[in-house]
Parts: structure tokens; sequence; C-alpha cells
């Protein structure tokens, strides 16, 4: 059997801890043989076997005593996003190279709570800005110097991004799951990519507190896992209201999102937008969402062709107001209190331009730029104040499709996985490929990928659902549903 633990599922593995057919160390020393076998993908930055056997320790003891946390002994790894007091917290970046934090992230307590047991920190594109997982300043585990991370399914592909590290964790099975953040796609994203399942809950649903910000606005915690089962028991552990710590955390209780996963889909409407079909989308891509559709109409749901009118303006509008937000969120970062500083500077004003060009990369001072101009005097209400009505107007036309359907369906991505370099050149290619995703996290709505087949090159393919606000339930039935008569979120890339 413990040639097998890597193959269990979050479920499955929960279960085996609290029977004790295995101890929560065997399943820790299990889970770090196969990081260590397989640093190839790049996927962590940082590990330490001593925190995570101490707290696998705990959890045997607290099974042992009877009052372990429903997740006890669970082995899940956290994009590298969140702090955390046991690892180093980069963000991907030179600027915060080393950084340890005194405290941990909300979502990682919330887990820790839970019974989960740490296994180490996972690449992620610097300060969450990319969709390939390329744009990464700081050096894997086993490596000298900083790696894209690979794609299991294929190592000559991106793994998608933001939470790349993650989604190639979790689909070369070196983890049961993993935390990944979501500004304008990237849990949804890399979870299609590397065929997993993975969702992105209501805004402010998820505490921000401790997740290092890229556009707060936007920016939302959640779990990428195997099946839609194994994620609804993680995202009911690390949701609720979190008032004191973060301004934006919704006041709604925390939810067993596991107690409705099994109800029928008997006459729910399903909403195709007319505008996620058309031509930009690749053939095979469509072949695999088509055949998912009709599995769906088997279980008994109703497909119903809607249209979310402003789709294309979502990414004007998104790369104004989320690189406006982080160029003030990453005002922070000088070289002051903490991370990277200039080495040799001449006064306080020559320290900040050293250190900041310095420590950060490429993608993240284009970004800044953009939101500085857009916020300068003079541009502002031509560029910003017209991108956030353009928002509200996105939002009300998921309402408007709302009278008509219960849930929204369609691709994730236009293409499957490209292959590494293809878009680095040209970085607004990247952006165009976030067209599906971009219009939810702009209306705060939740939203989930799970596999539904594989495409060119046998690679994955995810289907996109979009609920209305706090349906994330719904969302979790339906793919559940789906889950249960199909067999693609089992599939393990070969070798692994």
């Amino acid at each position: 059997m413990m040639s097998e633990l890597h193959q269990l599922s979050v479920a499955e593995l929960a279960r085996q801890l609290r029977d004790k057919k295995v101890s929560a160390v065997e399943t820790a020393q299990h889970f770090l043989e196969r990081m260590a076998a397989h640093q190839d993908l790049a996927a962590f930055v940082a590990v330490d076997e001593n925190a995570t056997l101490a707290q696998a320790r705990a959890a045997d003891t607290a099974i042992a005593a009877g009052n372990a946390a429903p997740l006890a002994g669970v082995p899940i790894a956290h994009k590298d996003i969140f702090v955390t007091r046991d690892f180093p917290s980069t963000a991907g970046s030179k600027m915060l190279a080393g950084y340890r934090s005194p405290f941990d992230a909300t979502v990682v307590r919330r887990l820790a709570e839970a019974g989960t047991v740490t296994l180490g920190k996972l690449s992620c594109d610097e300060f969450a800005m990319g969709s390939a997982n390329e744009s990464v300043a700081v050096p894997a585990v086993g490596h000298g110097a900083p790696a894209p991370v690979r794609n299991p399914w294929d190592k000559t592909r991106v793994p998608g991004g933001s939470s790349g590290g993650s989604a190639a964790a979790v689909a070369a099975r070196l983890a049961p799951a993993a935390t990944g953040t979501d500004t304008g796609g990237s849990i949804r994203q890399p979870a299609a990519f590397c065929g997993l399942t993975g969702i992105k809950p209501t805004y402010g649903r998820a505490s921000r507190y401790g997740m290092i910000a890229y556009a707060s606005s936007l920016d939302q915690a959640g779990p990428m896992a195997r099946s839609a089962e194994d994620c609804a028991l993680l995202l009911s552990a690390l949701c609720g209201p979190d008032l004191d710590r973060d301004s934006t955390s919704l006041d709604v209780p925390a939810e067993d999102f596991s107690r409705k996963l099994n109800d029928k889909l008997d006459g729910l409407r399903i909403g195709l937008p007319k505008e996620f079909f058309g031509a930009g989308l690749a053939p095979d891509v469509r072949a695999a969402i088509d055949a998912a559709l009709k599995e769906y109409e088997k279980l008994g749901a109703k497909l119903v062709e809607i249209s979310l009118p402003r789709t294309e303006l979502a990414i004007p509008v998104y790369y104004i107001i989320a690189p406006a937000e982080a160029s003030s969120n990453l005002s922070r970062f000088d070289g002051v209190k903490f991370g990277h500083r200039a080495d040799k500077y001449v006064d306080l004003l020559d320290m900040y331009k050293k250190t900041r060009a310095e420590g950060f990369g490429d993608e993240v001072k284009r970004r800044i730029m953009v939101g500085t101009y857009v916020l300068s005097h003079g541009y502002y209400n031509a560029y910003y104040l017209q991108a956030q009505k353009i928002r509200r107007m996105i939002a009300d036309d998921f309402q408007n499709a709302f009278k008509q359907c219960d849930v929204i369906a369609g691709p994730v991505a236009p293409t499957v996985a490209w292959k590494l370099g293809d878009k680095s050149e040209d970085p607004v290619a990247a952006y165009l490929a976030d067209i599906y995703t971009l219009p939810g996290s702009l209306a705060g709505l939740p939203g989930m990928s799970l596999p539904v087949g594989f495409g060119d090159a046998n690679l994955p393919v995810g289907l996109q659902l979009i609920g209305n606000h706090l349906q994330e339930g719904r969302l979790l039935n339906l793919a559940h549903r789906y889950q249960q008569v199909t067999d693609f979120h089992l599939r393990t890339p070969g070798g692994y």
C-alpha cells in the first residue's frame, strides 16, 4: 500500500489515516521521497523535511488521542504567494529572497487547523503575474538558478500560471492537493493545462490575510486537487469570515461544500455564452468541451445559449485595473523594512531606484509601469475610471445571463498548454489566453475547472463552470456528478 499512497485522493488518504492503516509520518515521508525524485519539474521552491515531519508527528498524536481534525495527516503544499512561518515566502521574486514571515496566512492556518501537513512551498510566477510560470526569479529545489515549471504531461510545455507549481505538483502526484490563487484565472487555467480540478471561490469567501497582494480587488485563494470531492473538503476548511484581519472578507459562515455533492442535475440550466465558442477556440478544445456538455445532457441538465456581450472588453479592462492595483501594492517593496536592498547607493532615492530595478523582474516592472501610467494625472479618468465602469457592465452581463440559466459553462483557455518560451517574447499573446477566465474574475464570481478530455498532443482540456455569487456548492456538485461517470480526473501523466 505504501507504494500507492500518492495515487489516493485527499478523501481516501484522510480515511486511511483516520483508520490508522497508515501513519501521517509514513505518508509525509512517501511524498517527500517523490518530491526529491522529480525535481526536474521545478515545482517546489522550498522544502524543510524536519518541519514537515514535525507536523506529521503532531497529526499522528492527535489521531492516536482520538481528537484528530477532519484532514489530520493529509499532506498539502502551498503556493509561494502565501506567507508561512516554517518556510520562506518569496512570491517567486528576488525582492523577497529568503524572507521569513512571523505568521501564517489565514488560508495556511485554517488548513493546518483542519489537520493538514505542509510539504513545502510551490513555484509561481513572480508576484502571481503570469500565465505560464516562466517568470520565476527564485531557484527551484534541486536547481541552482531560477527555472520555469514544467508540465508533467509534456515537459516541453508550460503548466499554466501563475499557480503552475501547484498544478504540476498535484498532477505529478508529488502532493495530493495544493493551494493556489486566482486573480484572472491562475487556478483555473493551470488546472486545465495539467488535468486537475481547481476552484476559485466568490471574491471574499477566502481570507486574503497573509496572501502577498497583486490586485486586491481580484485576488482570491482556492484549492487544486484531483477531484471535486477533494476540492470540496479543502474549500470547506479554508473558507470563512476573517473580518478582523481582512476588510474584504465576506461575513458569510463557513460551509460544508461536500453536503450537496450528489444532488441530481435534473432540469439544471447550463448557459453557453456564444462569445466563448467563437473562431478563437481551437477545434481540439471545442471537441472535448462539446463531449462534456453532451454528458451533462445525459445527466439531466439543459443547455441554454446565452450572451456575455462584453467578453472581449475583459482583457483591456483587467490589464488596466490589475496593474493599477499592483503598482500601489508593490510600492511597499522599497528595500527599507524587509526584502532585497541594493548594495550600493548614494542616497535614499537612489536606494529605492536601484533596489526596485534589481529586485523586480521584467513582467512585474511592465505591470507596475502600466499601472502607474493609468493612475497618473491626466490619464486616470481616461483609463482607470472607464475600466471600472466597464467592469460593472461586465458584472451586469452575468446577472442578466443568470436570469436564463443556473450555471455558465465553457472553455477555460482557447488552446491546450503551449510550448515553453512560445509566448515569453510576446506578453500580449499570453494576456489573450485569459479571455475566458477574466470576465468571471472581474465580476467576483466563483469559477472552477475540471478535466474533460484531451486535445492535440494528448494534452488535457478543462471545462470552466461559473456560478453566481456564493454558489460554490452548485459548481462542485456539477463537477462531482460528471466525475462519477467519467475518469479523466483519475488519469496520471506517464512516469508518475
